[in-house]
């Protein structure tokens, strides 16, 4: 099986992938979203068995004031390449996010609930959704949250380097996720990846979450990520929990970013790890780098 991945291999999804045989990672400028000839190019170059959508426009705060750009790059672009996949009868898995949610509902979300994002960058990735579902081909929308890694820009490495400075580090403590590291998401993709090959069947496409297990604030995670660094000899502080409403940004974000992944398991019989053994692993590989998190 040859997988071939929109995304460059210094993204946090990609880059996991890319670690795997078979898997051809490819980012920007040879592979763009926001330009679908570079997308037919590398089909018909790679000649893969299956497409895995890795790429987005993930500047969430940014998507407020560029929110063309966002809808180019999350929405018309997997559009295009799923249209470019469903011509070659090559399936497709799309990655998308917890933020096609507000955030209201007091439970974890599953497939069925209606998507009703607060920012540019979730009604960007809804419409990608939509039109990756519009475009005929066999499919595997794969909604994620919190994904963090060794590497790239994500909530443990900005931690580690607050701590690095600070001894005390506000965090809120009023939205609730699955913090999901990319090795073990990357896992399930190819888990599902495989099935799709193999089986023409259509009741395994469709949408499906894929979390870790388990839950906990964003306090919660900065603690714990504190507690495992301190652990192994590296940064940490005293974490001090405040509202949201006190950590103001530009683009709004859902207090409730849980998802239920029993439709995955089901399905593919495939369900994350805990979200603490994926932090344990994701910790002892930065510690194994000298903690260079800058």
């Amino acid at each position: 099986m040859t997988v071939l991945v929109i995304g460059g291999a210094g993204g946090m999804l990609a880059g996991a992938l890319a670690k795997h045989a078979g898997v051809i990672a490819v980012g920007r400028p040879q592979a763009d979203l926001a330009d679908p000839e570079t997308l037919e190019a590398m089909l018909r170059i790679h000649d893969a068995s299956i497409v895995v959508c890795a790429g987005a426009f993930t500047q969430v705060d940014r998507a407020e004031s560029a929110p063309e750009e966002a809808m180019r790059i999350n929405a018309a672009g997997p559009g295009a390449l799923a249209r470019l996949c469903a011509a070659r009868g090559v399936p497709l898995i799309h990655i998308s996010t917890d933020y096609v949610f507000d955030g209201e509902k007091p439970a974890p979300y599953v497939e069925t609930d209606a998507p009703a994002p607060l920012n540019a960058y979730g009604r960007s990735k809804l419409a990608g959704e939509q039109s990756v579902a519009a475009a005929g081909g066999r499919f595997a929308i794969l909604r994620t949250s919190w994904t963090y890694a060794a590497s790239g820009a994500n909530f443990v490495r900005t931690m580690l380097r607050l701590a690095q400075t600070q001894d005390r580090i506000r965090v809120v403590d009023d939205q609730r996720g699955a913090p999901t590291w990319a090795p073990h998401l990357a896992d399930a993709v190819l888990a599902v990846a495989r099935r799709l090959v193999a089986e023409r069947d259509t009741a395994i496409c469709g949408v499906f979450h894929a979390t870790a297990d388990g839950d906990c604030t964003w306090r919660g995670f900065a603690e714990a990520i504190f507690d495992g660094a301190r652990r192994r000899g590296g940064p940490s502080a005293a974490v001090e929990p405040i509202a949201g409403a006190q950590f103001p940004t530009a683009a709004a974000r859902p207090r409730n970013s849980l998802l239920d992944s029993s439709k995955l398991r089901e399905t593919y019989g495939v369900a994350l790890p805990d979200w603490r053994a994926g932090l344990e692993a994701c910790l002892d590989e930065i510690a194994s780098g000298g903690w260079r998190v800058d």
